[in-house]
């Protein structure tokens, strides 16, 4: 058997819990990031940007350029790849500002 980075270093696999993603149940580890979780499940963008609607997901990762905006627990504009995903959190694609009932 041809050893893996985890078998090498004697690392075993964290628990796992679920989050919800657009009703969708998604399986998250422990410590993973809401991005992370997302790119797991194959989903790349979770986000339409204010003027034009176009999609968007993680850029740059580190929380610096706000593309990976989700609306968590009802919460808006959290930034996905630093939210820690939660067991049982529930995350919605962002619209826009992630403000609708403010819009004019």
């Amino acid at each position: 058997m041809t050893p893996t980075p985890r078998s090498l270093v004697g690392g075993a696999p964290y628990a796992v819990h679920r989050i919800f993603f657009d009703g969708r149940e998604l399986p998250a580890q422990e410590g993973q990031s809401i991005a992370a979780v997302l790119w797991a499940a194959g989903i790349l963008a979770w986000r339409t940007t204010r003027e034009g609607g176009a999609p968007r997901g993680a850029f740059c990762g580190i929380g610096s350029c706000y593309d990976c905006l989700v609306t968590v627990n009802g919460r808006p504009n959290q930034r996905a790849c630093l939210v820690p995903a939660r067991p049982g959190d529930a995350v919605t694609t962002q619209e826009g500002t992630g403000h609708d009932d403010l819009a004019v």
